[in-house]
């Protein structure tokens, strides 16, 4: 008998991994996005675009479901983890929230105040050591407040992963309707956990942007 721990712990893993995955996939995602290289760029944008541009439920269809009907895809190495519905639940989120954070980081990368990079290019620095050491640490210090919007949206994504038969909160919570008949009971708890979880979330972002973009708080006379 599942229970809402074990729907739970499942969120959480599957928020976890795919916002890990995603944010090491962003940053070198954002670097060629801003890159003067056209052809590059431009790859890396139609990525962006194809998985912003279309729903984060018919990717993991697609993904889960779609990918069986081609024979290569079945006769490759790959079939052994795309048969399993936790990998492909983990590689359409890592997909989806690594499109959303590239152009988040790319933003970033694009504002880094000339100042900066005057600095760093008078001391002579060349252009992959100022992007280490300046433009990418400020980018992504400065992309906090956005990229924290875009934690609690993939936690809200994450409930979808029940459609393909996992049992995060809200397929738990599905599965215990249909067992009981009551859905009052079961969506509300998840809802409640959700909203907790939420809150959490939320409590530490905040306390990252205050920790790490003090720099940028007006300053006392």
């Amino acid at each position: 008998m599942l229970s809402s721990t074990d729907g739970l712990i499942m969120t959480l893993e599957l928020l976890g991994l795919s916002l890990l995955f995603g944010l090491a996939l962003a940053v070198p995602l954002a670097v060629a996005r801003t890159a003067k290289h056209r052809v590059l760029s431009g790859a890396v944008w139609l990525f962006g675009y194809l998985f912003r541009g279309t729903p984060l439920l018919v990717q993991l269809f697609i993904i889960y479901y779609g990918l069986a009907q081609f024979d290569w895809v079945r006769d490759s190495w790959a079939w052994d983890y795309l048969q399993n519905a936790y990998v492909c639940a983990i590689l359409a989120f890592t997909l989806n929230t690594a499109a959303y954070t590239t152009e988040i980081i790319a933003g970033q990368i694009r504002n880094t105040h000339w100042g900066e990079i005057e600095a760093a290019r008078s001391v002579g620095m060349s252009q992959w050591l100022m992007l280490r050491r300046i433009v990418l640490p400020s980018a992504l210090r400065r992309a906090l407040p956005a990229y924290s919007n875009e934690v609690i949206m993939m936690l809200q994504s994450t409930a979808i992963a029940g459609l393909v038969t996992l049992a995060d909160l809200t397929g738990v919570a599905r599965r215990i309707y249909s067992e009981s008949y009551m859905p009052f009971e079961p969506f509300f708890t998840a809802a409640l956990i959700y909203l907790a979880l939420t809150f959490a979330l939320v409590w530490l972002m905040k306390r990252a942007e205050r920790r790490y973009l003090a720099f940028l708080a007006p300053r006392k006379s």
